[in-house]
């Protein structure tokens, strides 16, 4: 058993992007400038956009942070959209969720120029990916590519079973591997909350991603002896033992299904590393095509 270390991944690719952005303002050029927009104080958000942050910094790109209170109101959040929509030094932004209540997520995702929607969410991009034209591809399922590129595990004539639905990772995951590119041409599955014994298709996997948002959902008897497991999962569970109270899991049954694969991945220390530098990835390709 291998573990998919993100952290090692991850420092390749930053590596890379760090190389490119020198070269880029040797040449005279500046560097690639990210955004984002914070609202409220969730502590989660704050800790994934502190991490974006710091991640810009270690590659040399510009960064800009606005934060703005719990009590914004939608037509206040949807002016600074428009406003880093125009402004030309910024070459790409993202609107960190979970929003507020009483903004609607979806309007505010709409309004991101899908030349600058470097989260990948606006539907042009999703519609671009769905006809495998040239788009910013949302940074999980572009990080766990990164991660089974680096490791050079195969896909192409391999069974896989995607675990999860959503327009964030699973259902844009299944696209991904299964359209003709280097890293893809496999059969995918897509299973998801509705589906009928899960693990009857999941058993069959050469490779299982799961997303699904629920605790050690993924146990050993839904393997089969070989797998590629990558767990997306990111879940708080009480742990007495642990200052804080509680310790995070992925969707994987990781002690007991680790034993039974090629390749798994950590949590943490697996997927959840790659998506910011996923994230840095496409703002990049949004700089150098600007």
């Amino acid at each position: 058993m291998v573990l998919l270390e993100g952290k090692i991944v991850a420092a390749a690719v930053k590596q890379d992007l760090a190389q490119k952005v020198a070269a880029r303002l040797q040449e005279g050029g500046r560097a690639p400038h990210l955004a984002a927009i914070l609202v409220g104080n969730n502590p989660a958000s704050e800790a994934y956009v502190g991490h974006k942050v710091k991640a810009c910094s270690e590659v040399g790109f510009e960064s800009t942070l606005v934060r703005l209170p719990e009590t914004t109101t939608e037509t206040e959040l949807l002016a600074e959209v428009v406003a880093l929509n125009e402004n030309p030094l910024i070459d790409g932004f993202i609107v960190q969720l979970p929003l507020p209540d009483h903004i609607d997520s979806s309007k505010i995702l709409l309004a991101v120029a899908p030349e600058k929607d470097v989260d990948g969410f606006h539907p042009i991009n999703i519609g671009r990916l769905a006809l495998g034209l040239p788009a910013f591809v949302p940074a999980t399922p572009l990080g766990i590519l990164y991660m089974l590129e680096h490791y050079q595990i195969p896909t192409a004539g391999k069974h896989v079973v995607v675990i999860g639905r959503s327009n964030i990772v699973g259902t844009p995951m299944s696209l991904l591997l299964s359209r003709n590119a280097p890293t893809g041409n496999a059969t995918v599955t897509l299973c998801h909350s509705r589906t009928v014994n899960i693990a009857q298709w999941s058993r069959q996997a050469d490779i299982v991603v799961v997303a699904i948002g629920k605790p050690h959902f993924l146990t050993a008897d839904m393997v089969k002896t070989g797998a590629v497991v990558i767990d997306v999962g990111i879940n708080q569970i009480a742990d007495a033992s642990k200052k804080s109270g509680f310790r995070l899991v992925g969707d994987v049954d990781f002690e007991a299904v680790s034993p039974k694969c090629s390749y798994i991945t950590p949590v943490p220390g697996g997927v959840g590393v790659m998506t910011v530098v996923a994230l840095l990835a496409n703002t990049w390709a949004a700089a150098v095509s600007n």
